[in-house]
């Protein structure tokens, strides 16, 4: 026995709920990235968004002066948390490291290290650690495009902009800059520190177009 009617002969199909609308950046995003999750071939993780920042020669501790670009040698003496202290002969350095040094657990007391950065206010912003063994961490804000965004995901499989950096370099030196490193990169630009045709140095923000401009001087 059953206890279900039927009404006027009629069935009436009850409507589905209606799936959450995508935004079509959002669709975009995640149809750009999707060949990762199943592994696309031929597609470097690295392949447009890695830029490789020029080596800088270490000065002694003593020889740290405000500078975009800069790098010292030494051996560390004392670890605060994201801080440490890098001492050499010649003295000693504050280092912040960012968000990648909270916890201590970045580099080891009496470890030998050659940090590169920016020494600015009396610290040394690291940007590139070297280890005694050659091994590199880069260090500081994510470079490139920030995670999640169209520019990012188009990073990822290798759809970003071709980054020339050797033009980039060309353009900055024309416009009557010297002493040109490459010190890091954003979405759609470089950072580079170099000379001023007035032997003071400047950070440059140098867009992928080739547009140059001036951040702050040391």
């Amino acid at each position: 026995m059953t206890t279900e009617k039927t009404i006027d002969g009629t069935a009436t199909e009850m409507p589905s709920p209606a799936a959450p609308r995508r935004s079509r950046r959002g669709w975009i995003v995640g149809a750009i990235a999707a060949p990762l999750a199943f592994g696309a071939v031929g597609l470097s993780l690295a392949q447009n968004s890695g830029v490789t920042l020029t080596p800088i020669a270490p000065v002694t501790v003593s020889q740290l002066a405000p500078s975009a670009a800069i790098a010292a040698k030494g051996e560390v003496v004392e670890i605060f948390g994201n801080k440490f202290i890098l001492q050499d002969g010649s003295g000693r350095a504050l280092v912040e490291t960012g968000k990648q040094g909270e916890g201590g657990t970045l580099v080891t007391k009496g470890e030998a290290v050659t940090v590169q950065g920016r020494f600015e206010n009396g610290f040394l912003h690291a940007a590139l650690l070297t280890r005694a063994d050659g091994k590199t961490v880069v260090l500081g804000p994510a470079r490139g495009p920030k995670p999640g965004g169209l520019d990012w995901a188009k990073d990822k499989v290798g759809l970003g902009p071709e980054i020339d950096a050797p033009a980039l370099t060309a353009k900055v030196e024309a416009a009557g800059y010297s002493d040109i490193r490459v010190t890091g990169r954003g979405p759609r630009h470089l950072d580079m520190a170099a000379k001023g045709q007035d032997s003071r140095e400047r950070l440059l923000h140098v867009g992928f177009d080739g547009d140059i401009r001036e951040k702050r001087s040391f």
